[in-house]
């Protein structure tokens, strides 16, 4: 997989490509990230990407011209699957998305900043635009970040256990049971001795149960989809 980023910021986004997971994956080449800074689609000497909205109000608003440039630029070099735009008034990122995104060869992520872009961005290139939760931040970059997270971990070879992804919370529509490691008992608290049967049937049966009684306490949004 490639994935395109474009933003004002690169030096915010960088940082989390060069640690833990994303940075083996990167270094196996089972994905590759590039980012592009807008500014440098810019003419003029003060690398402006922004002006006031239309028809008055707060807020700046980012301009077409430089993104059309950088996004015509890079579908000159290469086919995308989905060109996605990170916005608070996106549909709201879930597990369906990120298994769906996980599966394309090559994306662009624009990361948004100020207002937001020009409505004819998103009206020309847009394929799919991505909202992290119902909360405003500074900028797309964070989101965008949190996005390839998601969908990076589930391409085959990223994750040392092939089956840990598809057991992750959200895959079958629930919570995650509860998890347990050694040692069997710590301060009174003891680890369910289901656990230590050995029957397999029983196991799952019980994380299935704890799975649905933790979805419907904490999460009864979800058994409602």
């Amino acid at each position: 997989m490639r994935i395109d980023i474009i933003t004002v910021l690169p030096e915010l986004l960088k940082s989390p490509f060069e640690a833990s997971i994303l940075k083996r994956a990167i270094e196996a080449k089972l994905v590759s990230v590039h980012f592009h800074n807008l500014r440098d689609f810019v003419t003029g000497g003060y690398k402006a990407i922004d002006d006031t909205q239309f028809g008055g109000g707060a807020g700046m608003v980012m301009m077409i011209e430089p993104i059309d440039k950088c996004i015509t630029k890079l579908q000159s070099e290469r086919d995308y699957d989905e060109i996605i735009y990170m916005t608070p008034d996106g549909e709201r990122l879930n597990q369906g998305i990120a298994n769906q995104v996980s599966l394309k060869e090559n994306i662009i992520i624009l990361c948004g900043h100020y207002k937001g872009v020009d409505q004819r961005v998103r009206d020309k290139f847009m394929t799919r635009e991505i909202s992290i939760g119902d909360y405003v931040l500074s900028g797309g970059e964070l989101g965008a970040a949190v996005l390839c997270d998601a969908i990076i971990r589930l391409i085959p070879g990223v994750l040392g256990n092939e089956t840990s992804a598809l057991t992750d919370s959200f895959q079958d529509g629930l919570l995650a049971p509860p998890i347990y490691t050694k040692p069997r008992e710590y301060d009174g608290m003891k680890v369910p001795s289901v656990l230590f049967s050995g029957n397999f049937p029983e196991i799952e049966k019980w994380r299935e149960e704890q799975a649905y009684d933790r979805t419907k306490r904490l999460r009864p949004d979800l058994l409602d989809d």
